[in-house]
């Protein structure tokens, strides 16, 4: 009976492992002024995209939101991910950005 329990709860715990680096994106994103809508599109697009290094790099951007804007536009959230001199991230972020906004 003990071993029976043993797959589901690997299984369990390899799941919220996974949720993980895409909520804190997603929070990150948000966090830096973009929408929740947006930043939920681009978070599961580029979750899959990015190393968890760049992933979080990417999440540590809303700490440099200014805190008077309730959103920060398209535009000037690029080139906070320009500054982070990652041409993948920036690649990345860029077209997922392009798509989610065409939702």
């Amino acid at each position: 009976m003990k071993l029976a329990i043993f797959p589901l709860l690997a299984a369990s715990l390899m799941l919220g492992g996974c949720a993980t680096p895409e909520t804190r994106l997603r929070t990150g994103l948000n966090n830096a002024g973009l929408s929740k809508a947006m930043s939920a599109c681009m978070a599961e697009r580029m979750v899959d995209r990015l190393s968890l290094v760049q992933l979080r790099r990417l999440s540590a951007l809303g700490s440099l939101k200014d805190k008077q804007l309730t959103d920060l536009s398209l535009d000037q959230f690029l080139r906070k991910v320009r500054a982070l001199k990652d041409p993948e991230i920036l690649t990345v972020t860029t077209s997922s950005a392009a798509l989610c906004a065409l939702r």
